[in-house]
């Protein structure tokens, strides 16, 4: 359960990465507010998983789904480019992600 808790947790940081970008600097009410809720939602999902997974592989999976998620969305949503080194490293972060879950 805690691992699922952390990839929900990952995907809402994914959602207040990307809702950075639609708030204007927090100059628009709606974007900044449903911002703000998914950082609290993906810090209190993070939190609960903590409890049982450790500190260092939680947090850097954390930051790895919400990396890779947020390098996906940038290229659909805004064009950023994908060249093949970027394709290459987002390829290294999936790979770090999957070998810290074996070695739990």
């Amino acid at each position: 359960m805690a691992w699922f808790l952390l990839v929900v947790a990952g995907l809402f940081e994914v959602g207040w990465a990307i809702g950075l970008k639609y708030t204007e600097g927090f100059t628009r009410l709606w974007p900044s507010l449903g911002t703000a809720a998914a950082m609290l939602v993906s810090l209190g999902l993070l939190g609960l998983a903590m409890k049982s997974l450790p500190v260092g592989t939680a947090y850097a999976v954390w930051v790895g789904v919400g990396a890779v998620g947020t390098v996906i969305l940038g290229v659909l949503l805004f064009n950023e480019p994908m060249g093949a080194l970027r394709l290459a490293s987002v390829v290294l972060i999936v790979a770090g992600l999957v070998g810290l879950k074996l070695a739990s």
